[in-house]
């Protein structure tokens, strides 16, 4: 197995991109493990901090490294809250208190309308000038009441109106295939799977 350092400390993350890299020969090890602090997400762009966080756990690890940025943009927000997804409610940072700032900030918003972004930087060495960047999206709606017990972050509150469903309430394989990640993921294997 080659190794490689996950810039995250999410573990929802850490399973969907060990799930998704395992068959490539790829061990995925949390930053955390590796004594890698958080890197700061200063960029306004999910490219930027993305390649930020990717070449961080690399200069600190000597491994090849990869980061994910990623959240929810919601059309009636202006694309908000975007980047900020994650810290949306402030900190600490807290998935309960994200979504329930986004239902607040959507009431009496007729316009639903949302879809998930995933930018991922793979970076062979801190250096790297040639850095692979995959980006994947998922389009669904806004729903006021969570519904299912998977997934984590916005996916109890993004619905699929094809599927009838939440992100949350797709089991974990569906999930892979549809999701913004799971996108992003596939573009990046199809690069990978061309150096080795």
């Amino acid at each position: 197995m080659k190794k490689l350092v996950l810039a995250s400390n999410n573990t929802g993350k850490l399973r969907e991109f060990q799930a998704l890299l395992a068959p490539l020969g790829w061990e995925v090890v949390p930053q955390v493990e590796l004594g890698v602090p958080e890197a700061d997400e200063p960029h306004c762009t999910f490219v930027e901090n993305a390649l930020t966080k990717a070449r961080h756990a690399s200069a600190h690890t000597g491994l090849p490294a990869l980061a994910d940025d990623s959240g929810v943009c919601v059309n009636a927000l202006q694309g908000a809250p975007g980047v900020y997804s994650a810290r949306f409610a402030g900190e600490p940072k807290s998935d309960e208190r994200n979504n329930a700032l986004l239902i607040e900030k959507l009431a009496g918003e007729t316009d639903r309308r949302a879809h998930y972004v995933c930018v991922l930087a793979f970076v062979r060495n801190a250096e790297d000038p040639q850095p692979i960047i995959a980006e994947g999206e998922w389009h669904g709606t806004i729903i006021d009441t969570p519904r299912g017990a998977g997934g984590f972050g916005y996916d109890p509150h993004f619905y699929l109106p094809d599927m009838e469903q939440t992100a949350a309430e797709l089991a974990g394989p569906l999930k892979n295939t549809l999701s913004h990640r799971g996108a992003a993921c596939r573009q990046l294997l199809a690069r990978l799977q061309l150096e080795t």
